[in-house]
């Protein structure tokens, strides 16, 4: 076996594309953590402008979820506090 043969296929595993995904990976989570950053920033200004931070995140996780979705996780909601005696 040639040495560039032994370099890029060690124990069977292809040393170039494993480099690849290995870069690839920590360039995205270079990304996330730059969009994280972004959005902690961006939540930092609301919050400067008088806006509840915690509601805002509520929206957010709502707005991800279809009308469906919501009304069930609602009715739920509701079921277990009744149950609760708190409604």
């Amino acid at each position: 076996m040639s040495d560039d043969q032994q370099t890029s296929q060690i124990g069977g595993i292809a040393a170039d594309a494993l480099r690849q995904f290995v870069d690839r990976i920590e360039r995205l989570e270079q990304e996330k953590k730059q969009l994280s950053d972004d959005i902690k920033d961006v939540y930092g200004q609301a919050k400067s402008q008088g806006f509840d931070v915690k509601i805002l995140r509520k929206i957010i996780s709502l707005r991800k979820k279809d009308r469906q979705e919501r009304e069930e996780e609602e009715q739920i909601l509701e079921l277990y506090l009744a149950a609760l005696g708190e409604i």
